[in-house]
């Protein structure tokens, strides 16, 4: 059986497609934004890139840095459309099924050609992009037709099937993390007391509001902090301004890993199983794959909760808390103080926490139901 992934460049997706290395299906992926080189985290996957210039010029990186307004120019008439180029694909490869990850940057794209065909179609929903999907400027009939259009619903978040039903859904959906489950090395698994590290998601761009944690983490008390080392992952250029201008992070030990330099994800695991917290903190996002990595990893979370999505994994105030608003540092603040001076919670917690994403997320567990989710929606 033929299948046709349809998605950005990202860590999630080759974590999914790489569960089904070892099935016999013939998987290509169609790099909706044809961004980079081939992927090395799935070698033996068909990979279709390079169909976005019809000519690589002389000195383009050059003149796109240093003419931004020619560059745009040039690129109107030297850019393939993305239909054309999805359209080209699928008929050279003829699918038996078409595997889209995420609303706005994959499937919507590709609607205009699904449209005209009745090959089978599975959305994976991710983060933002039902939950948040007027606010980032999408078009509501858009919606609805790409939804009227989809034959299977793949959601990290129970939230979201409530959603995409609201709207006018019908047709069969799983629930299942978005990078395919949860491989974790449990050698690096600290004991509570072991653990000398926080560490927190530094999104600020677009959803994220981290430094509302950094300002919480200014005016928790120092003497809590004091023997603690701050790690800040994944941070925006903003985040990473305010936490450099900061005079309270100034007696502080910290680490930042730049957004733009992806910090391997083996060392983000070992960095949360050695921190007694993991603070992640969005005005919207669907469940997070890393709340669980830090839940799995035995750090307490301490998560926003936009639209109800993070309660379903996080029982407030028993393997965690909950961020009701994350706009309110202060109370962010309460939280974190609570946390580390509440050691037998913790403890808990941890021992809850781990045993929850070993028997809901574990990678080898769910295999299994991902690869032969493809083969019943073909019999169907």
């Amino acid at each position: 059986m033929k299948l046709l992934m349809v998605a950005i460049p990202n860590h999630h997706f080759f974590q999914w497609v790489n569960q089904l290395k070892h099935s016999d299906y013939e998987v290509y992926w169609f790099d909706i934004t044809d961004g980079g080189p081939k992927s090395s985290k799935i070698e033996w996957v068909t990979q279709i890139k390079g169909w976005k210039l019809k000519w690589n010029f002389p000195f383009r990186t050059q003149v796109k840095k240093k003419l931004p307004k020619l560059y745009s120019k040039i690129q109107k008439v030297n850019e393939t459309d993305v239909t054309n180029a999805f359209k080209k694909a699928l008929e050279q490869i003829q699918p038996d099924l078409v595997h889209c990850f995420e609303m706005k940057l994959s499937g919507l794209p590709i609607l205009p050609v699904m449209s005209q065909n009745k090959i089978p179609l599975i959305y994976s929903s991710w983060g933002s992009d039902l939950f948040y999907y007027k606010q980032h400027g999408v078009n509501p009939k858009k919606v609805n037709t790409f939804i009227k259009r989809i034959d299977l619903l793949i959601s990290d978040c129970k939230r979201d099937v409530d959603i995409i039903q609201c709207l006018g859904y019908r047709n069969p959906f799983y629930v299942l993390p978005g990078n395919g489950g949860l491989a974790i090395n449990t050698e690096h698994i600290k004991k509570t007391n072991q653990r000398k590290n926080i560490i927190f998601k530094g999104y600020q761009y677009d959803v994220g509001e981290a430094i509302q944690i950094v300002k919480a983490l200014e005016i928790v008390a120092v003497n809590l902090l004091k023997n603690m080392t701050i790690h800040c992952y994944s941070a925006d250029v903003e985040v990473i301004d305010y936490i450099k201008q900061s005079d309270v992070f100034k007696l502080l030990d910290y680490t930042i890993y730049p957004r733009h330099q992806r910090l391997d994800n083996k060392k983000l695991l070992k960095i949360m199983g050695s921190s007694v917290l993991h603070l992640g903190n969005n005005l919207s996002d669907g469940m997070p794959n890393a709340l669980l990595e830090a839940m799995a990893m035995g750090a307490f979370p301490i998560q926003s909760n936009p639209g109800g999505a993070t309660e379903e994994v996080i029982n407030d105030g028993v393997n965690g808390f909950l961020i009701h608003n994350p706009l309110d540092f202060r109370a962010i603040a309460t939280l974190i103080e609570q946390a580390l001076q509440d050691e037998i919670l913790r403890v808990k917690a941890q021992e809850y926490n781990i045993n929850f994403i070993n028997k809901n997320y574990k990678r080898s567990i769910l295999q299994p139901t991902i690869v032969q989710l493809y083969q019943k929606l073909k019999n169907n």
